[in-house]
Protein backbone atom coordinates (compact mmCIF):
# COMPACT_ATOMS: atom_id res chain seq x y z
CA UNK A 1 0.00 0.00 0.00
CA UNK A 2 1.37 3.36 -0.74
CA UNK A 3 2.07 6.05 1.78
CA UNK A 4 -1.36 7.53 2.83
CA UNK A 5 -2.96 10.66 1.18
CA UNK A 6 -3.10 13.39 3.77
CA UNK A 7 -5.38 15.32 0.96
CA UNK A 8 -7.76 12.62 0.21
CA UNK A 9 -7.80 11.98 4.46
CA UNK A 10 -8.88 15.41 4.86
CA UNK A 11 -11.92 15.46 2.23
CA UNK A 12 -12.75 12.25 3.92
CA UNK A 13 -12.85 13.38 7.33
CA UNK A 14 -14.96 16.39 6.35
CA UNK A 15 -17.64 14.63 5.18
CA UNK A 16 -17.65 11.76 7.76
CA UNK A 17 -17.95 14.97 10.13
CA UNK A 18 -20.42 16.34 7.88
CA UNK A 19 -22.72 12.86 8.00
CA UNK A 20 -23.28 12.91 11.33
CA UNK A 21 -24.90 16.56 11.93
CA UNK A 22 -28.51 16.97 11.38
CA UNK A 23 -29.65 20.44 10.41
CA UNK A 24 -31.45 20.47 13.55
CA UNK A 25 -28.22 19.79 15.33
CA UNK A 26 -27.05 22.85 14.10
CA UNK A 27 -30.12 25.48 14.25
CA UNK A 28 -30.98 25.22 10.77
CA UNK A 29 -34.74 24.34 9.41
CA UNK A 30 -35.01 20.89 7.63
CA UNK A 31 -37.78 21.95 4.99
CA UNK A 32 -37.62 18.15 4.56
CA UNK A 33 -36.02 17.74 1.09
CA UNK A 34 -35.15 14.39 0.28
CA UNK A 35 -31.38 14.13 0.90
CA UNK A 36 -29.11 11.69 -1.28
CA UNK A 37 -26.62 11.89 1.58
CA UNK A 38 -26.63 11.68 5.21
CA UNK A 39 -26.31 14.61 7.20
CA UNK A 40 -25.71 18.45 6.53
CA UNK A 41 -25.25 19.33 2.82
CA UNK A 42 -21.74 21.25 1.75
CA UNK A 43 -23.73 24.81 1.27
CA UNK A 44 -25.50 24.28 4.79
CA UNK A 45 -21.66 23.72 6.62
CA UNK A 46 -20.23 26.61 4.28
CA UNK A 47 -22.98 28.52 5.73
CA UNK A 48 -22.61 28.03 9.19
CA UNK A 49 -18.51 28.56 8.71
CA UNK A 50 -19.11 31.88 6.74
CA UNK A 51 -17.32 30.55 3.95
CA UNK A 52 -18.48 29.88 0.24
CA UNK A 53 -19.67 27.00 -1.17
CA UNK A 54 -17.05 26.53 -3.83
CA UNK A 55 -14.20 27.29 -1.48
CA UNK A 56 -15.81 24.81 1.32
CA UNK A 57 -16.00 22.69 -1.84
CA UNK A 58 -12.18 22.88 -2.55
CA UNK A 59 -11.14 21.82 0.65
CA UNK A 60 -13.76 18.29 0.22
CA UNK A 61 -11.77 17.79 -2.80
CA UNK A 62 -7.89 17.08 -1.77
CA UNK A 63 -7.55 21.38 -1.99
CA UNK A 64 -6.21 22.06 0.95
CA UNK A 65 -3.18 24.33 0.60
CA UNK A 66 -2.74 27.75 2.46
CA UNK A 67 -6.29 27.17 3.94
CA UNK A 68 -5.86 30.19 7.29
CA UNK A 69 -5.89 29.21 10.87
CA UNK A 70 -9.46 31.07 11.23
CA UNK A 71 -11.12 29.22 8.62
CA UNK A 72 -10.03 25.94 9.88
CA UNK A 73 -11.47 26.75 13.50
CA UNK A 74 -15.05 28.32 11.70
CA UNK A 75 -15.20 25.05 9.74
CA UNK A 76 -14.02 23.09 13.38
CA UNK A 77 -16.77 25.05 15.49
CA UNK A 78 -19.70 24.07 12.61
CA UNK A 79 -18.88 20.70 12.57
CA UNK A 80 -18.98 20.63 16.65
CA UNK A 81 -15.50 18.99 16.65
CA UNK A 82 -13.83 18.30 20.09
CA UNK A 83 -10.32 18.92 21.15
CA UNK A 84 -8.83 15.69 19.93
CA UNK A 85 -10.78 16.07 16.28
CA UNK A 86 -9.57 19.80 15.93
CA UNK A 87 -6.28 18.70 16.44
CA UNK A 88 -6.37 16.55 13.82
CA UNK A 89 -8.16 18.42 12.00
CA UNK A 90 -5.35 21.16 11.82
CA UNK A 91 -2.40 17.99 10.87
CA UNK A 92 -4.81 16.56 8.01
CA UNK A 93 -4.98 20.64 6.61
CA UNK A 94 -1.85 22.24 7.49
CA UNK A 95 0.76 19.35 7.89
CA UNK A 96 3.53 21.00 9.67
CA UNK A 97 6.94 21.52 8.10
CA UNK A 98 9.48 19.12 8.28
CA UNK A 99 7.77 16.39 9.41
CA UNK A 100 10.08 13.37 10.34
CA UNK A 101 9.60 10.03 8.89
CA UNK A 102 9.60 7.95 11.97
CA UNK A 103 12.76 5.28 11.70
CA UNK A 104 12.76 1.75 10.36
CA UNK A 105 14.49 0.55 13.40
CA UNK A 106 13.01 -1.09 16.02
CA UNK A 107 12.25 1.92 18.92
CA UNK A 108 14.64 1.12 21.84
CA UNK A 109 13.65 0.91 25.68
CA UNK A 110 15.48 2.53 28.46
CA UNK A 111 16.77 -0.12 30.74
CA UNK A 112 15.84 2.30 33.32
CA UNK A 113 12.53 2.27 32.59
CA UNK A 114 12.77 -1.95 31.43
CA UNK A 115 13.71 -2.46 35.74
CA UNK A 116 10.77 0.19 36.92
CA UNK A 117 8.20 -2.55 34.84
CA UNK A 118 9.80 -5.02 36.40
CA UNK A 119 9.60 -3.95 39.88
CA UNK A 120 5.83 -2.83 39.60
CA UNK A 121 4.76 -6.22 41.49
CA UNK A 122 1.29 -7.04 40.75
CA UNK A 123 1.27 -4.13 38.20
CA UNK A 124 0.82 -5.55 34.66
CA UNK A 125 2.57 -3.04 31.99
CA UNK A 126 4.03 -2.34 28.82
CA UNK A 127 5.14 0.31 27.03
CA UNK A 128 3.81 1.26 22.93
CA UNK A 129 5.24 2.83 20.63
CA UNK A 130 4.97 4.18 16.90
CA UNK A 131 1.31 2.59 15.52
CA UNK A 132 0.71 0.82 18.74
CA UNK A 133 3.29 -1.61 18.80
CA UNK A 134 4.38 -3.13 21.86
CA UNK A 135 7.98 -2.18 22.45
CA UNK A 136 8.41 -3.45 26.35
CA UNK A 137 6.25 -5.34 28.67
CA UNK A 138 6.56 -7.19 32.38
CA UNK A 139 5.93 -10.79 33.48
CA UNK A 140 2.08 -10.17 34.36
CA UNK A 141 1.38 -7.41 31.30
CA UNK A 142 2.55 -11.33 29.36
CA UNK A 143 0.24 -13.10 31.87
CA UNK A 144 -2.60 -11.19 31.58
CA UNK A 145 -2.65 -10.55 27.61
CA UNK A 146 -0.31 -13.00 25.86
CA UNK A 147 3.35 -13.92 25.48
CA UNK A 148 4.11 -10.74 23.41
CA UNK A 149 7.94 -12.55 23.54
CA UNK A 150 6.60 -15.38 21.60
CA UNK A 151 5.78 -13.54 18.98
CA UNK A 152 7.49 -12.25 16.22
CA UNK A 153 8.24 -8.41 16.56
CA UNK A 154 6.41 -7.41 13.90
CA UNK A 155 3.16 -9.02 15.12
CA UNK A 156 3.24 -7.40 18.65
CA UNK A 157 0.79 -4.51 17.44
CA UNK A 158 -2.07 -4.14 19.85
CA UNK A 159 -4.27 -3.29 16.62
CA UNK A 160 -3.27 -6.10 14.22
CA UNK A 161 -3.45 -8.43 17.57
CA UNK A 162 -7.34 -7.03 17.96
CA UNK A 163 -8.19 -7.82 14.63
CA UNK A 164 -6.40 -10.92 14.02
CA UNK A 165 -5.88 -13.01 16.85
CA UNK A 166 -8.72 -15.08 17.88
CA UNK A 167 -7.21 -15.33 21.31
CA UNK A 168 -6.48 -11.37 21.98
CA UNK A 169 -10.42 -11.15 20.93
CA UNK A 170 -12.12 -13.45 22.93
CA UNK A 171 -9.97 -11.44 25.64
CA UNK A 172 -11.74 -8.47 25.82
CA UNK A 173 -15.04 -8.59 26.61
CA UNK A 174 -15.95 -5.47 25.22
CA UNK A 175 -14.87 -5.76 21.93
CA UNK A 176 -16.36 -3.46 19.73
CA UNK A 177 -15.69 -0.83 22.05
CA UNK A 178 -11.91 -1.36 22.74
CA UNK A 179 -11.66 -2.31 18.47
CA UNK A 180 -13.18 0.83 18.17
CA UNK A 181 -10.78 3.07 20.18
CA UNK A 182 -8.28 1.27 18.93
CA UNK A 183 -8.66 2.50 15.23
CA UNK A 184 -9.59 5.62 16.43
CA UNK A 185 -5.92 5.92 17.84
CA UNK A 186 -4.41 4.55 15.13
CA UNK A 187 -6.22 7.29 12.48
CA UNK A 188 -5.40 9.84 14.98
CA UNK A 189 -1.39 8.52 14.57
CA UNK A 190 -1.72 8.41 10.49
CA UNK A 191 -2.87 12.24 10.76
CA UNK A 192 0.63 13.51 12.77
CA UNK A 193 2.39 10.38 10.26
CA UNK A 194 0.89 10.48 6.77
CA UNK A 195 4.62 9.23 5.31
CA UNK A 196 4.78 6.22 7.96
CA UNK A 197 5.64 3.51 5.50
CA UNK A 198 5.09 0.86 8.26
CA UNK A 199 1.63 2.42 9.04
CA UNK A 200 0.51 2.08 5.64
CA UNK A 201 1.62 -1.32 5.25
CA UNK A 202 -0.35 -2.48 8.64
CA UNK A 203 -3.34 -0.39 7.38
CA UNK A 204 -3.31 -2.37 3.86
CA UNK A 205 -3.13 -5.73 5.73
CA UNK A 206 -5.96 -5.59 8.12
CA UNK A 207 -8.35 -3.53 5.24
CA UNK A 208 -7.63 -6.97 3.39
CA UNK A 209 -7.89 -9.27 5.67
CA UNK A 210 -10.72 -7.88 7.75
CA UNK A 211 -14.11 -6.48 7.16
CA UNK A 212 -14.47 -5.22 10.39
CA UNK A 213 -11.33 -3.22 10.48
CA UNK A 214 -11.74 -1.73 6.98
CA UNK A 215 -15.70 -0.45 8.41
CA UNK A 216 -13.80 1.07 11.27
CA UNK A 217 -10.92 2.61 9.67
CA UNK A 218 -13.14 4.36 7.17
CA UNK A 219 -15.67 6.11 9.58
CA UNK A 220 -12.28 8.38 10.18
CA UNK A 221 -13.18 8.53 14.07
CA UNK A 222 -10.51 10.21 15.87
CA UNK A 223 -9.76 9.40 19.63
CA UNK A 224 -6.56 10.02 22.45
CA UNK A 225 -7.99 8.12 25.51
CA UNK A 226 -5.64 7.83 28.01
CA UNK A 227 -7.04 6.52 30.88
CA UNK A 228 -10.34 4.38 31.44
CA UNK A 229 -11.76 0.46 32.29
CA UNK A 230 -11.59 -2.29 30.30
CA UNK A 231 -13.34 -5.56 31.34
CA UNK A 232 -11.10 -8.45 30.63
CA UNK A 233 -12.30 -12.41 30.17
CA UNK A 234 -8.96 -14.50 31.39
CA UNK A 235 -9.34 -18.02 30.18
CA UNK A 236 -7.45 -18.90 33.97
CA UNK A 237 -8.65 -16.59 36.07
CA UNK A 238 -11.89 -15.39 34.93
CA UNK A 239 -13.15 -12.15 34.34
CA UNK A 240 -11.97 -8.65 35.78
CA UNK A 241 -12.48 -4.83 35.55
CA UNK A 242 -9.00 -2.73 35.20
CA UNK A 243 -8.64 0.39 35.25
CA UNK A 244 -5.70 1.77 32.63
CA UNK A 245 -3.16 4.93 32.74
CA UNK A 246 -1.40 6.05 29.63
CA UNK A 247 1.62 7.58 30.74
CA UNK A 248 3.56 9.14 27.63
CA UNK A 249 7.29 9.23 28.68
CA UNK A 250 8.65 13.16 28.52
CA UNK A 251 11.55 12.56 26.55
CA UNK A 252 9.97 10.73 24.21
CA UNK A 253 6.56 11.49 23.20
CA UNK A 254 6.12 8.88 20.67
CA UNK A 255 6.22 6.01 23.70
CA UNK A 256 3.87 5.56 26.41
CA UNK A 257 3.41 3.47 29.45
CA UNK A 258 0.50 1.92 30.01
CA UNK A 259 -0.37 0.26 33.47
CA UNK A 260 -3.54 -1.94 34.79
CA UNK A 261 -4.88 -2.15 38.16
CA UNK A 262 -7.83 -3.62 39.69
CA UNK A 263 -10.27 -1.12 42.69
CA UNK A 264 -8.97 -2.77 46.02
CA UNK A 265 -11.14 -5.41 47.63
CA UNK A 266 -12.88 -6.12 44.50
CA UNK A 267 -12.92 -9.79 42.47
CA UNK A 268 -10.85 -8.54 39.72
CA UNK A 269 -8.25 -8.07 42.39
CA UNK A 270 -8.55 -11.42 43.53
CA UNK A 271 -8.06 -12.67 39.79
CA UNK A 272 -5.26 -10.24 39.26
CA UNK A 273 -3.22 -11.49 42.24
CA UNK A 274 -4.34 -14.95 41.46
CA UNK A 275 -2.95 -14.94 37.57
CA UNK A 276 0.38 -13.37 39.53
CA UNK A 277 0.51 -16.32 41.75
CA UNK A 278 -0.03 -19.02 38.96
CA UNK A 279 2.66 -16.80 37.36
CA UNK A 280 4.98 -17.46 39.67
CA UNK A 281 4.64 -20.76 40.72
CA UNK A 282 4.40 -21.08 36.50
CA UNK A 283 8.48 -19.53 36.39
CA UNK A 284 9.26 -21.13 39.57
CA UNK A 285 8.93 -24.64 38.37
CA UNK A 286 10.78 -23.42 35.18
CA UNK A 287 13.38 -22.56 36.60
CA UNK A 288 13.24 -25.64 39.17
CA UNK A 289 13.42 -28.35 35.45
CA UNK A 290 16.34 -26.23 33.95
CA UNK A 291 18.37 -26.73 37.35
CA UNK A 292 17.61 -30.59 37.50
CA UNK A 293 18.51 -30.85 34.00
CA UNK A 294 21.44 -29.03 34.64
CA UNK A 295 22.24 -31.16 37.67
CA UNK A 296 20.87 -34.25 35.56
CA UNK A 297 23.03 -33.95 32.79
CA UNK A 298 26.33 -33.43 34.95
CA UNK A 299 25.57 -36.89 37.35
CA UNK A 300 23.71 -38.93 34.76
CA UNK A 301 25.47 -41.29 32.51
CA UNK A 302 25.23 -41.41 28.61
CA UNK A 303 22.24 -44.36 28.42
CA UNK A 304 20.51 -42.92 31.51
CA UNK A 305 20.56 -39.27 29.45
CA UNK A 306 19.48 -40.85 26.60
CA UNK A 307 16.37 -42.79 28.01
CA UNK A 308 15.21 -39.32 30.11
CA UNK A 309 12.53 -37.37 29.15
CA UNK A 310 12.45 -33.76 30.32
CA UNK A 311 9.67 -32.91 31.93
CA UNK A 312 7.28 -29.96 29.81
CA UNK A 313 6.94 -26.37 31.18
CA UNK A 314 3.68 -25.39 32.94
CA UNK A 315 3.92 -23.35 29.63
CA UNK A 316 3.73 -26.21 27.16
CA UNK A 317 0.81 -28.17 29.17
CA UNK A 318 -2.37 -28.32 27.66
CA UNK A 319 -5.11 -25.95 29.21
CA UNK A 320 -6.96 -27.92 31.60
CA UNK A 321 -3.66 -28.93 33.31
CA UNK A 322 -3.23 -25.08 33.33
CA UNK A 323 -6.47 -24.82 35.18
CA UNK A 324 -5.54 -27.49 37.58
CA UNK A 325 -2.39 -25.68 38.75
CA UNK A 326 -4.39 -22.30 39.06
CA UNK A 327 -6.80 -24.51 40.91
CA UNK A 328 -4.24 -25.64 42.75
CA UNK A 329 -2.68 -21.82 43.76
CA UNK A 330 -5.86 -20.47 44.41
CA UNK A 331 -6.65 -23.66 47.19
CA UNK A 332 -2.99 -22.57 48.57
CA UNK A 333 -3.78 -19.08 48.52
CA UNK A 334 -7.18 -19.59 50.44
CA UNK A 335 -5.88 -22.26 53.35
Amino acid sequence: MDQLDQRACLGEFLRSRRARLRPEDVGLTDYGRRRRVPGLRREELAQLAGVSVAYYTRLEQRDGHNVSAEVLDAIARALRLDGTERAHLMDLARPRARRRRPSRRPQQVRPALRTLMDAMDGVPAYLVGHRQDVIGWNRLAAALFGDFGALPAAERNLVRLMFLDPATAELYGEWECQACWVVSNLRLYAGQHPDDEQLSALVGELSVKNEEFRRLWAAHTVADKTHGVKLLRHPLVGEMRLSFETLTLPDDPTQALVTFHAEPGSASEDALRLLASWDAQRVAEQAAGAAAEHTAGHTAGPEAGREAVPAAAPADVEPAARLGATARVRDAATA
